[in-house]
């Protein structure tokens, strides 16, 4: 179980997801996981996000449904105590979360 669980749907963002995603990563406070939630992305982004799958970070195909049904899908699998949305093309600062808890 983590504390926050951190949404972030994702579509055609190939060119600015790693900035996101290491703005997350890079959070002081740790106890997170991240779920991204591929629209049914028709560049390379599922598979750039593939690439980020641990422990703490899952991906799921949301079969382009839009962003709304994508963050709703992210909170049926949320394990988190609280939940957190970034969108995919921000970069949050390293106290993000600490701020917010």
């Amino acid at each position: 179980m983590f504390q926050i669980s951190v949404i972030v749907p994702v579509y055609k963002v190939e060119n600015v997801l790693h900035y996101c995603i290491d703005s997350i990563l890079n959070q002081t406070f740790r106890d997170f996981e991240l779920i991204l939630i591929d629209d049914n992305s028709t560049d390379s982004t599922y598979n750039l996000s593939y690439k980020y799958i641990s422990s703490k970070i899952h991906l799921f195909r949301n079969n382009g449904k839009g962003v709304s049904a994508a963050r709703n899908m992210g909170i049926k699998k949320a394990n988190g105590d609280f939940i957190a949305f970034i969108d995919s093309d921000d970069r949050v600062d390293n106290l993000y979360l600490s701020s917010l808890v």
